[in-house]
Order: structure tokens, then sequence, then C-alpha cells
């Protein structure tokens, strides 16, 4: 796997773990629940008026349980900054269905018009997806009827509320190529070249177009998907698709706590934290074509954990080839716990053991990775487990499709993966199979859609 210094060198871009706790969530107990339900965790709508009763009462103030305010924003409606696409800066819902297609047309001219029209489409059923209008049947604020109309409203997820729902929007060098707009293409969109280890399936990569679509809940997930299809039909094809996952707000102890991977590793670790000066320079473009200033690129990755393998050793061994505890994800250079170690204590490469050696190993996957060894290039990474059943030999087909967001992949994925693939301690258990490289324009205007600029100026 690929990325900055985390276990598995992806995650979902979650700030790291915050105050509450195991404890403090067995403390709350019944109270909690009661919020949650009152408050719209189980349907929207009485929140409000549910948490104020019981905080008058001096059951549960809101304030004193962020455990139940995270698990309401993960369902709330998502609105953007207006500069960027939703589904980047934004927390991870629980769901993902990714999808590529191909575009249908051959001539130039035709496949230029409707890559325009396939844009338009889904920037505005976007907009009406998010807001809640296809999920619940019910026309909301700012919402037109012509667009739910055309967003294709179904019955798949009636009755659920927004969830948390982003659609995101990328763009592949070969829809340009194929419309006739080669010059346009940015040289961060070149392509992601031939890598050590690689076992790519063809049928699983690439594409003319992407759509991340990202839900809390699965239903609302896969709705929004299907109708973003439906209004691209006739002028696209399927090309892949990915589902996947991670743990729930509902379920977590704590919803703002870094995941785990299938791996059971802390995945996200010393990720660039979104709205900081590092995370803007790691991840939107500045330079390049106007249409993608303010935008970013996204790689995306397949790779598939050979679980049986893994599980096979000890839970030592398994941080030794990460260079992370896997219990509470500190360095393996940290203090213990009981002296304040922890997931976000720095590593301390330098570190040696009583033998002599190092306590990061030389090959571990975090001292590789991480961005001091790479002229401080970071990505950001926010990458969900899979489970895609067992294959022919009856082995578990399932891993992580990384995600990562990043101002250019020459200069960040390209040289780190390189040097992840040439030595990596965990390339003995993981299989790279599907690649695919997406420019994200930045955020359509209000009365326009995303990659305006490149599709209708010469």
């Amino acid at each position: 796997m690929s990325g900055g210094e985390t276990p598995s060198g992806a995650g979902p871009g979650e700030p790291p773990a915050g105050p509450a706790t195991a404890a403090a969530d067995h403390r709350l107990g019944l109270h909690r629940r009661r919020v949650l339900a009152g408050a719209g965790l189980f349907g929207l709508g009485a929140g409000a008026g549910a948490g104020a009763t019981l905080g008058t009462q001096g059951l549960l103030p809101e304030r004193a349980d962020p455990v139940a305010a995270a698990r309401r924003a993960a369902l709330a409606p998502v609105v953007g900054d207006g500069r960027h696409q939703p589904g980047i800066a934004e927390r991870a819902p629980a769901q993902l269905v990714f999808t590529a297609y191909d575009l249908t047309a051959t001539d130039p001219a035709a496949a230029r018009a409707a890559l325009g029209a396939v844009l338009r489409a889904w920037t505005d059923g976007g907009r009406a997806l998010m807001r809640g209008a296809a999920q619940s049947g019910v026309l909301q604020s700012g919402v037109s009827q012509a667009s739910v109309l055309q967003a294709g409203m179904g019955r798949e997820a009636a009755g659920l509320g927004p969830a948390g729902l982003t659609v995101t929007v990328g763009i592949g060098a070969s829809a340009l190529r194929r419309s006739g707009l080669d010059a346009r293409i940015p040289g961060a969109l070149a392509d992601i070249p031939a890598l050590p280890g690689d076992r790519l399936e063809a049928a699983r990569g690439g594409g003319d177009l992407a759509v991340q679509v990202c839900a809390e809940d699965p239903m609302v997930a896969f709705a929004a998907a299907r109708q973003l299809g439906r209004l691209a039909a006739g002028r696209v094809r399927p090309r892949w698709a990915q589902r996947g996952f991670h743990r729930t707000a509902a379920a977590a102890t704590d919803p703002t706590a870094t995941p785990r991977n299938l791996m059971g590793q802390l995945d996200g670790t010393n990720n660039p934290r979104p709205g900081s000066a590092q995370f803007d320079l790691a991840v939107w473009a500045a330079g390049g074509p106007d249409w993608m200033r303010g935008g970013t690129y996204l790689v995306c990755r397949r790779i598939r954990m050979l679980l049986d393998s893994w599980e096979r050793l000890t839970e030592d061994a398994r941080g030794e080839v990460v260079g992370r505890r896997i219990n509470d994800g500190a360095p393996l250079s940290a203090p213990s716990a009981a002296d304040g170690g922890g997931e976000d204590t720095a590593a301390d490469f330098a570190a040696r053991g009583p033998d002599g050696r190092p306590l990061i190993a030389e090959n571990a996957h975090v001292r590789l990775s991480n961005p001091q060894f790479h002229g401080g290039i970071a990505m950001f990474r926010r990458g969900y487990s899979y489970d895609d059943g067992l294959d022919a030999a009856g082995e578990p087909d399932a891993g992580l499709f990384f995600l990562a967001f990043q101002a250019d992949p020459r200069t960040s994925f390209v040289p780190v993966q390189r040097t992840l693939a040439a030595s990596d301690a965990l390339n003995t258990f993981i299989r790279h199979t599907s690649s695919a490289l997406f420019a994200v324009p930045p955020t359509a205007p209000a009365d326009g859609y995303l990659g305006q600029r490149l599709v209708e100026e010469v």
C-alpha cells in the first residue's frame, strides 16, 4: 500500500481519536440511546426537540455527549465549501460505491458533446441527491421539481434521510483523448507508469469518467449511484465498479477515531488535516490548466490483502511489518500507553533497541511511506475496505480500495509507491490488482456544471 506514515498507507482521512472513550460510552449507556433515537439517528426530524427535552430534565445535555453529536453529524446533508467538490475533505461516510464509465461515442465531436451532457447531468443530479430530495421523496428547500425528476427519483431509499451523502466526479485522460481534447490534458494526469509488483487486471482499472458516491447508509449510496448511472445512460457504459465500507458512526464507540482496516490496523494515521496549510499544499492543484486549478487528482488502487497469511503472524510480528503497535497504532519507537505513547506519537526512526537494531525496521511500511523520506510530500488517503467474496481457490478476495487525493501524482503517489514496491515488508501480504487516475475539477458555479471550462472553452 502507499501513502504517508500510516499503518496501511491509506485511510478515510479522519482526524485522530477524540475525547470520547469506551468508559464514557458505558457511563452514558441507556441515556445516549434515548437521545440518539429522539435526535434522529433512526430517522431525521425530531432531534432538536427531543434533545432539548432531555437536556432540560438534566439527563444528558447535548454538549456533554460528543459521540451523539458526531453520530448526528454523520447523517446530516453535506453542503461543501463552495470551492471544492464534496467527498474529499469531509468525514468519510461508512459506505462507498465507486463506478468508472467509458463514453460510448467514437467520433471526437460527439464524444465531447456527450462529455458535456454527462457532466451537466451529474452536476444537477448530484446537487439534488445530496440535499436529500431523491431519498426522501419530498422536495427540500432549494431543490426544484425539475432537478428531482432529472435525478430519476426511485424507491430504493424511500424514507431515508441524506445520510451524509456525497457525490464526487472525476475525469480520466482517456475521456479527453476520446473527445479531441488532448491538448488540454494536465501534466499531472499523465498515466501512472508500470510499478514493480503490480498484478493489475485491465477490467478493473482505467475509465473515461468516475463517480465516487459515499453515504453512511448502504441503501442511500446504492440508490444514488444507480440514479447517477441512469442520468448518463446512452452516453456512457459502466466499465467497472467497487463497493467499500468501514465501521459506521452508529457502531463506533468514538465515531471520530481512526478506523481499522481488514488487517486490524488503524488506517489513516498521520493524514494531512483538512483546512491546514499542509492539506492545501498536498491536495489542491495550484498550477496546470485553468479548468483544474483548485481541483485535485485521485489515484485509485485496489489492494488485495492475503488475510490468511497475515493472520498466521503473531500480533508482535504484524507490528514489526507495519512499524506500529497493532493494539493502539503507536509507532514501535513510542513509549508504552501507560507512559503516554499512542497513535499520535511521532515516530523516531533513529531509535534503537538494546540489540542495536532500529525499533522501526528499515523495511517497515511506516518508515518507507513517511513523508520525511520523500521531501515532505504527502497525500490525503481516504480508503475503504472491500470484501468481494471468495476467489476460485476459495481464498477471500478482500482488502483495501485505496483512494488518495493529491495535487500531483507524479511527485507524490508515483515516487512513494516505487519505494514501497522495492522493499516494503507489507508486500508479502498484499497485491495491487487495479489502478486508475482521475482529475477531480473544482466545484461547479451555481449556474454552471463540473468541468465546464474544459468542455466549452477552446
